[in-house]
């Protein structure tokens, strides 16, 4: 049992460090490709194009300057980031090697039509209207580079995105301010990948922490009872003379050998657990965040460190209490009961620390403002609720016991009572592990309701339009104002900008009925509308209004020279950036407008199909370039299921961990019960009705520790939508319960509580009476 609690506590924890550490090495590694965090960037704070006047008064000016545009073309399976960047003034780059080895023509490179570089997996998904592509193995998995005047070209830019600035700097430079109104900084205006992905990897880390917990419980539970099994041996040792420090450091020995045992065993299914894992991460991490990473994963001695270390010190801290029990009983003390008797000294202190808990994880709740304090409080409420069972459950038995008939119901009762020490662990296992189910359940379920509701609201044009460059976009708007089942035609476009100190984007609407009968608003001023395309305003996503601790009629800076009052706050789920709506025309009128590429179209009831088939036809677009509500909202959909994926699985293991637990201590137990069974035996009760009554305590209790689960985890789902949610993403979402899910967790529960004993029933049940009467031999 102890070997089996450490291995499984081993494989779910290294299992998930395994995870988080190749999604940051694959971070890291395309940082590095890509050169971003390395090189200092000049560009404009509102997201205007720089211009080609100011590199060449910066290259003049002895900077060691050079252009780079970014963008995504079209792919078989999404969108794929194009860099451009410029092979005469860019500093040295891994993905300019070929280049600087002879590989590839520079002129080729250089000269139209251009070629595309890009790794051998990337090319295979480009469409075939493209330039020549030449793929390179060394180039990361989610980029295409090329000429940063064929990107131009593809992606209709007139200026470059930012400049690249190369150090170390020469001496004597005039400072940049007197050159350019440029501003420097040492952050790539995409953000880094790896910051905005911590969220989602110290959530997985969480998980990684609960189970790992609840593997301890197993092996808490059963050195507790392993030492209750060698207690004679524990005793002649010390009657024989053998010093108590002696025994305990021999202890020690033989559990740090299991632990490194157990261990290389826990990282070797860690792995497999791993591999098995990362497509679902992937998918969330590229569905999410746009983090492209490898599907595939390697081994990595850190994290198997670290899981050998965490299992060693696991062990040494789930042996810890026993092992001062052990010291502080006394020598002649033997029999369950002894152990029962010590068990309940330390019941009331039990409660005072799951109390002392509870308080601590209400004030983390109220004034906790990051995402370790969120944490912090759901491991507060989940240790303190499991300390809290030992002592429920003891008495409800008792206050059970009181109201029963003598007989066979109160032994049955008292027998149960004194083997609750015995299950506690296990049955604050099983509690974690059905806590978690219901607070995830009920966030994910919360977050699917709200999330098709906002979708319907937000999705309330029929067709969704994406031209391919500024010309194509002009043409077909002309087209639609010729074709009477188009009722209604709404550019989409926006402009990166720097909002409250972080990157976000600013977009232009127009003044329409599908934005002020559809568009949820969580917040705003009555004349909200009116004023917004009056230019007297803008309105903000949550996100922005959260973490900047903003209230209406704030100021808030858009663009350069432009700070304007918030009008309203509008709810952006699926979004981690901060966000401002303006009116179209008072955001153009202070910035430089770029093309418009992307429409929304109403149409009149019934032919959507016609309409989008003959712009298809008309203008040869690709099928992902026009797409219909229902399209869009499937799309949404699927990424919603692939974010909570991981967390399913990891839910879905916990709750078999749990279940394991319990069949190790009913098991465990099964032996040490035989002295409390025989007497009973003895009076005429059949060992079979025993085994059925073993069956029915069990489930008994797994159906209490279910509705004690409930409750608690009713606050963890509260903590994740209020408080982790808001610190993680920026958003909080209304809570809703769903008893449904609470029937079927009850079911597997049950299932699980019912395998888990059946197998100690059967073999009491097949306990013959010379296994029975040898108990009151050794007991005479």
């Amino acid at each position: 049992m102890v070997l089996g609690g450490l291995m499984l506590a081993t494989a779910l924890w290294s299992g998930v460090q395994a995870l988080n550490a190749e999604a940051r090495a694959s971070y890291a590694a395309s940082s590095a490709a890509l050169g971003q965090g390395s090189l200092d960037l000049l560009s404009h704070p509102d997201g205007t194009p720089v211009t080609q006047a100011d590199f060449i008064a910066l290259r003049r000016a002895g900077y060691p300057v050079s252009p780079v545009i970014e963008g995504t073309l079209p792919g078989r399976d999404g969108p794929v980031r194009l860099l451009g960047l410029d092979p005469l003034t860019s500093p040295p780059r891994p993905e300019l090697a070929g280049l600087a080895d002879g590989q590839i023509d520079l002129a080729t490179f250089l000269t139209a039509p251009g070629l595309l570089l890009a790794a051998p997996e990337t090319a295979a998904l480009l469409p075939p209207a493209l330039p020549p592509i030449r793929t390179l193995a060394t180039l990361p998995a989610d980029v295409i580079v090329t000429d940063v005047t064929t990107a131009a070209r593809l992606l209709d830019r007139t200026g470059f995105d930012h400049l690249v600035l190369d150090r170390p700097l020469p001496l004597g430079l005039p400072p940049i301010g007197t050159v350019t109104d440029l501003h420097l900084t040492r952050e790539a205006p995409s953000g880094d990948i790896a910051a905005l992905t911590n969220s989602f990897h110290l959530n997985l880390t969480a998980f990684g922490l609960l189970s790992f917990a609840v593997g301890l419980f197993i092996v808490q539970s059963a050195i507790g009872l392993a030492f209750e099994q060698r207690r004679g041996t524990v005793r002649s040792l010390r009657a024989m003379g053998v010093s108590l420090r002696r025994v305990m450091i021999a202890i020690v020995m033989e559990l740090s050998l299991f632990a490194v045992l157990a261990g290389a065993a826990g990282l070797a299914l860690g792995y497999l657990l791993a591999r098995a894992l990362m497509p679902g991460v992937s998918g969330t991490l590229r569905a999410l965040y746009g983090a492209q990473i490898d599907a595939a994963i390697g081994f990595d001695p850190l994290w198997a460190a670290t899981g050998l270390a965490m299992t060693l010190a696991g062990a040494l801290l789930a042996a810890a209490a026993a092992l001062w029990r052990v010291g502080r009983m006394p020598l002649l003390a033997a029999g369950s009961a002894s152990w029962a008797r010590q068990a309940s000294i330390g019941l009331r202190w039990q409660t005072l620390a799951a109390l002392a808990l509870f308080a601590l994880a209400s004030v983390l709740a109220v004034v906790g403002d990051s995402l370790v304090a969120g944490f912090a409080c759901i491991a507060a409420l989940l240790i303190g609720a499991a300390l809290m069972l030992p002592p429920l459950v003891s008495a409800l038995l008792w206050l059970a016991s009181r109201a029963v008939p003598p007989g066979i119901p109160q032994w049955v009762l008292a027998d149960t009572r004194q083997q609750v020490p015995g299950l506690s662990l296990a049955l604050m296992a099983l509690l974690l592990a059905l806590s978690a189910n219901v607070g995830v359940s009920t966030m994910v379920g919360s977050f699917r309701t709200t999330f098709i509701g906002w979708l319907d609201q937000r999705l309330a044009a029929d067709l969704y339009l994406t031209a391919r460059t500024a010309d194509e976009a002009r043409d077909i708007r002309a087209h639609l104002q010729t074709v009477t089942d188009v009722t209604t035609v709404i550019p989409i476009w926006s402009v990166p900008a720097m909002l409250d100190g972080q990157p976000g984007s600013a977009y232009g609407i127009i003044d329409d009925p599908l934005y002020r009968d559809h568009w949820p608003l969580l917040a705003a001023r009555p004349d909200v509308w009116d004023a917004l395309h009056r230019g007297e305003g803008v309105l903000v996503n949550e996100q922005l209004f959260r973490r900047s601790g903003l209230s209406l009629d704030d100021p808030v800076q858009v663009v350069d020279g432009w700070e304007a009052p918030v009008l309203g706050v509008y709810s952006d789920y699926g979004n981690t950036r901060p966000q401002v709506m303006a009116d179209a025309a008072a955001l153009a009128a202070r910035i430089d407008p770029p093309p418009i590429l992307r429409f929304a179209l109403r149409v009149a009831p019934g032919t959507q199909a016609e309409v989008k088939s003959n712009i298809q036809t008309l203008f040869s677009l690709p099928e992902t370039n026009i797409v219909d509500q229902a399209r869009v909202k499937e799309f949404s959909l699927s990424v919603f299921e692939r974010t909570f994926l991981v967390t399913g699985a990891l839910n879905v293991l916990t709750l078999a961990v749990a279940g394991f637990a319990l069949f190790m201590s009913l098991l465990t137990l099964s032996d040490l019960r035989l002295p409390q069974v025989a007497p009973v035996w003895a009076q005429g009760m059949p060992v079979r009705l025993l085994a059925r009554l073993d069956i029915t305590r069990s489930v008994a209790l797994a159906l209490v520790t279910f509705v004690v689960s409930i409750p608690v985890g009713l606050a963890l789902a509260w903590v994740l939508l209020a408080v982790v949610n808001v610190q993680a993403f920026g958003w909080r979402l209304p809570m809703s319960v769903f008893p449904a899910d609470w029937a079927r967790l009850a079911g597997w529960a049950v299932l699980a509580t019912v395998l888990a004993s059946l197998w100690p029933a059967l073999r009491l049940s097949s306990s013959g009476p010379v296994l029975l009467l040898r108990v009151f031999a050794a007991h005479g």
